[in-house]
């Protein structure tokens, strides 16, 4: 059974920084690309970042570019987003899913598979 699991958010101040932690099971890491999402109450949920498993391609959202960072390990089965120079607007529940595709290509949110897990919450408030 294909699941993840997010953790790592928390509260942070403006300019801080987090790292999301993502763990999968029921499927081999090192064959698919994984991407994190963010849902804002009322908003839907957009793709912030894309790791490729068969290159070391990433993609980012425009909104989050050079302040986040998706890392992976396939041998510890786990995908990070590390996040640095927070906004207000970074605030929302982040999730991470696998995708059905190796390579983060320009329509990688709509490859998602898998039943989304429970996410983790991040919040940037001063």
């Amino acid at each position: 059974q294909v699941q993840v699991a997010e953790s790592g958010g928390g509260l942070a101040q403006p300019g801080g920084s987090l790292r999301l932690s993502c763990v999968v099971s029921g499927f081999t890491l090192e064959y698919y690309a994984v991407g994190w999402f963010r849902q804002v109450p009322g908003k839907e949920r957009e793709g912030v970042a894309c790791t490729s498993s068969s290159e070391p391609t990433t993609r980012y959202a425009a909104s989050v570019e050079g302040r986040l960072t998706i890392v992976r390990d396939n041998a510890k089965k786990t995908v990070w987003l590390q996040m640095h120079d927070l906004k207000p607007e970074d605030t929302g529940v982040y999730y991470c899913i696998g995708l059905g595709a190796t390579i983060c290509h320009s329509a990688w949110t709509e490859r998602t598979f898998g039943s989304w897990g429970q996410g983790t919450q991040v919040t940037v408030s001063s």
